[in-house]
Order: structure tokens, then sequence, then C-alpha cells
């Protein structure tokens, strides 16, 4: 007989455990039994207590069985119930004290417990509202037995546009106490928040990305609402804020959120500045100070970026700030570098077009870059040049933009080397929409009458307005007969083009006044020597005749004493 091992305890319909098996795994009712009775006598129990359990746990994959759920998907699930399997062995326990149950098996009570808690119907209606057998296990297991819980949350959120496969996360991520809480309190936080600007059809959306504001009291909702309220956000910024980022409203602590807006507010904003930032950014709550902004603070100062430039960079693009450094914004600024762009230069170009850092490097930025050196002929020597004084460029399209535009210049009789220079000279020459171009173009070649030298000259000429500035100011030249370089004539302000273009009249007019007195002078002088000739002709012909006439008279007084001599013989 001292050969024949020790019997282990069975009820009727229990499963024999090996005395191998494992008991660290078990569920929390083995914590019930710390006493400091004899260590044979505890194991006992607890083989008699893992017995029942198992029995427990057969008899509620029954039920499963008989509410047609498939052996898998009842073993997946039991798996996940340990928590209510002690909680249907214990009820079932108790219940032989009560006289209906005093003669029954523990099977009988079990199954009894089980029917009445309607479970087996719960997890089908759970299913059908697509929630997974791991969710409806922690959900089972956080109502303690009280279910009903649980059917009369879900159809509360159903009200509010939670949709199905994120009823069982807003429960589980919305804290332990949110079955213990009134669907009163839960309306008095959805009717705040709509009054608010959060619409009724955005409250699904906000609920399943941000559980955590129904764990909250309605004094801390109020207390979070007018955080963002007192800096100046109007209803509709502020539903649209909670629309784009619920996190920003629920997620942090108010003394994270304090922090994170006195940091903003370091860089020269004011308090309605950091409102109207966060309702068109509010992801910028969910970056650390410590992790992301700092660092990203200290690479730009080493850019010679300053805090005015700072400024402007977070109000353009605020997302920069939440781009992560090492991965997206070195990379970038390296391959600068490589193309021969100063440090302080790559500054500027971020502070010029902030969006630069969003864009990725290998799908936009170097194909760019590629494209402007093999396509539009600008050469190596210029291109960083080029990227440094237009990085708009970088996020044109290649395809829709880019490639559009350098073959309306090359039809233009641009050839590609000259038309590299013009870019090079002018990097927005790239940027302009043809229907912009094309009218340009041709009142310069027709209107204007310019060669095409002149454009090339001055590529800067498709920079104008055609209606408020080229037309007008040709006009003027037309009308007051001067005519300037494009360069001369466009790229100054109204007052100096008025000034020079009387300057231009005013010299046309000592020339042509200088000119008529030469001529009026030349004329004069003409006129003069002419009278002076006939004076002197007339005057020569005056002697000549009084000549003659004297030796007329002095033939005549000579014939006449001839005669008289002759007559007084």
């Amino acid at each position: 007989m001292s050969l024949v091992t020790k019997r282990t305890p069975q009820f009727p319909g229990s499963i024999y455990i090996q005395p191998s098996q494992s008991e660290t795994s078990k569920p929390p009712l083995a914590k019930l039994f710390n006493g400091e009775s004899d260590e044979d006598d505890d194991e006992m129990i607890m083989r008699a207590l893992e017995i029942r359990r198992n029995v427990t746990v057969e008899i509620f994959k029954e039920a499963m069985r008989k509410g047609k759920f498939g052996i898998t998907y009842s073993n997946n699930l039991v798996s996940r119930l340990p928590d209510f399997i002690d909680y249907v062995m214990i009820e079932a326990a108790s219940m032989k004290q009560l006289p209906e149950f005093s003669h029954s098996t523990f099977n009988t009570r079990a199954k009894t417990v089980i029917h009445d808690s309607n479970v087996v119907p719960l997890i089908r209606w759970l299913k059908h509202n697509s929630l997974s057998y791991p969710r409806i296990g922690k959900l089972i297991c956080m109502s303690m037995g009280n279910l009903e819980t649980i059917r009369g949350l879900v159809e509360w959120l159903k009200t509010i546009h939670v949709r199905g496969e994120f009823l069982g996360f807003v429960i589980m991520k919305a804290g332990g106490d949110i079955l213990e809480r009134s669907i009163e309190e839960l309306d008095d936080i959805v009717r705040y928040l709509e009054n608010n600007g959060v619409r009724r059809d955005w409250m699904g959306n906000v609920m399943s990305r941000c559980p955590q504001l129904l764990s909250y009291s309605i004094e801390e909702v109020k207390t979070r609402v007018g955080f963002y309220l007192d800096m100046g956000m109007n209803e509709k910024d502020f539903g649209t804020m909670v629309f784009d980022y619920p996190k920003a409203l629920g997620y942090f602590t108010l003394e994270e959120m304090n922090e994170k807006v006195s940091y903003l507010k370091e860089f020269g904003l004011n308090n309605e500045d950091v409102g109207r930032l966060l309702a068109f950014k509010p992801q910028l709550m969910g970056c650390s100070i410590e992790e992301r902004w700092k660092p990203f603070v200290k690479y730009l100062y080493y850019l010679g970026v300053c805090r005015e430039g700072m400024r402007r960079m977070l109000i353009i693009k605020p997302m920069v700030f939440c781009v992560d450094l090492e991965k997206t914004i070195v990379p970038k600024v390296r391959f600068f570098q490589d193309i021969g762009i100063r440090d302080d230069a790559i500054g500027n170009m971020l502070v010029k077009f902030p969006p630069l850092l969003t864009y990725s490097l290998y799908k936009k930025i170097r194909p760019v870059v590629i494209f402007l050196i093999t396509k539009a002929g600008v050469s190596r020597k210029d291109i960083a040049k080029v990227i440094a004084l237009g990085p708009e460029l970088l996020g044109c399209s290649i395809v829709h933009k880019l490639e559009v535009n350098v073959k309306y210049f090359l039809s233009l009789g641009i050839p590609l080397q000259i038309l590299g220079e013009m870019i090079a000279d002018f990097p927005m020459l790239l940027r302009y929409n043809i229907d912009v171009l094309r009218p340009k173009y041709r009142y310069l070649r027709r209107t204007m009458v310019r060669p095409l030298k002149d454009l090339i000259e001055f590529p800067r000429f498709f920079s104008y307005s055609l209606d408020d500035r080229i037309i007008p100011r040709h006009k003027a030249l037309v009308e007051n007969r001067v005519n300037f370089k494009l360069r001369y004539m466009l790229a100054i302000s109204d007052e100096e083009f008025a000034r020079r273009v009387e300057a231009a009249v005013e010299r046309r007019s000592r020339f042509e006044s200088g000119l008529m007195s030469s001529t009026l002078s030349d004329s004069q002088t003409t006129n003069d020597s002419l009278e002076n000739r006939t004076l002197v002709d007339f005057c020569g012909r005056e002697v000549a005749f009084s000549e003659c006439q004297t030796s007329e008279n002095q033939v005549s007084s000579s014939k006449n004493e001839d005669a008289q001599s002759f007559s007084s013989e």
C-alpha cells in the first residue's frame, strides 16, 4: 500500500490535473489563499480550486457551443476570461447556501450562473458590433459580473456615432471606472463639447481617438476647454481643433499643456498668436519640448536662423516643429551642403520657404535638382545659386509645371544654355503659368516691338503685371516719345519712372531746342552773307554805272567842246 500514489481529490464532472502543471499563471483567486496552514493542506486546496476552475471552463465552453460559437473561438475567448471564470465559480459555490440549490451539484449551479448572466448573448452582440475576442474578454472581466453596464455603455457610444470597431477600444482606454459612470454624466460632457463648437457627428471620431475625455469629470472638461478659449479661440476654431487632434484636449495633463504654450511664447508670440497657431496645427501639443523642439531650435541656430526667422517658420509652416530632426531634416541639409549651398544660405532658404523641410528628399528634392541640371540647362556651378534664390522650385511638379515651362521657353527660340542662364538670373521664371507668360510675351513682341534679346537680358519681365505695370508704362513711353530698356522701364517705382520720363523728355526738348537754335543761326548767317553779297554787287554796279556816266559825260563834254570849236571856226 505504501507504493500506491496518493489519489488526487476528484469531484463529479471534474478533469484530472497533472501535478507537473505550472501554477505560476493561476487566476487572481489563488491570491486568496495565503494563510499559514500546512503545506499539504494548501496544496490540496489549490488543486481542488484548479479542478473546479477547469470544470467551470468546460461548462462555459458547453454554453458557448450551444450559442452556436465555434470550438476555436470558444477556446480563444475562454483563455481571456480568467477573472470571469473565477466569478462564476465563486457565485456557484455561494449558491449552495440557498435552499433551492442546497442539494444541487456544482455543475448545475455553474450553468445557472452563466445562464442568468446572459453572457453568451452579450458575447454574440459584442461580436456583431465588430469587437474582437480579446476586447470582449477584457470588457467582461472589467464588468466584475455586472454585464448589463457593457450593453448600456455600448448603446450610448453608438448614439454619438462611435463605429463598431472602436467600441471596445473606447471603453477600455476610457479608464477602469467608465462602466461605473452614469449615462447622464457622459451626456453632460458631450453636450458641453457640442455647445463649444464640436459638432455632434464629429463626436464619435473625437471619442474614438481620445477616449480619455470620457474619464474626466465635467469640471475637468470645462477647465480644459477654457484653457484654449482663453487664448482667443472662437467656437469654430476650437471645434475644428478638437476634430483634427482630439488629444490636444484630453490626452495631456494641464501642466504639460501650460509648459508647451509658454515655450511657444518665447518665440515672440502673444497669447492670441499661440491660440491661432494651435487652432491651425494642434499637433504641436503632441510634440515633446526636450526631445523635439529644443534640438531643432539648436540646429536652426547652427544654420544662422535667428529668433525672428524661427517665428516666421512657426507661423507659416508649424508642421516643421513636429518633424523628426535626425531622420528628416539633417539629411536634407547635408544634401544642400553637398551641392554647394553655404550654411547661412541654407538658413535663409528655410526661413524663406519653410515647407521645404516637409518634402521628401528622394521623391521630391533630388529629382527637381536633377531635372534643372539635365533638362533646364542650369550648369552645376549655378545650381546652388538657383536653389538658394528660388527654393520654391523644389515644391513644383516636374511633369505639370517645370517641364511644361521649359518646353515653352525653348519654343520661343531660346537656346537651352541661355535658358539655364536666365533661370540662374531669375529662378522664379519656371514657376509661372503658361497662361500668364503667353500674353506678356505676345505684347512684348507685337505691341512693344522688342527683340527677343531684351527678354533674355531681363527675364524678370514676366514677373510684372501686364495690365497694372507693363501696358501703362509702355503707353507713357509712347506718348512721350521716349524709350527705355526693360530693366529701367519696369524695375522702378511709379515716382521714379515718372521722374525718369520727365528727365528724358526734358533732355529731348533741350536737344531739339539746341538743334533748332543752331539751324536758325546757320540760316541767319547764310542770309546775311547773301545780303552782303547783294549789297556789294549792287554797290559795284553803282560805281561802275557812275564811272560810265562820268566817262560818258566827259565824252559828251569833249564832243561839245569840239562842236563849239568847229562852229567857231
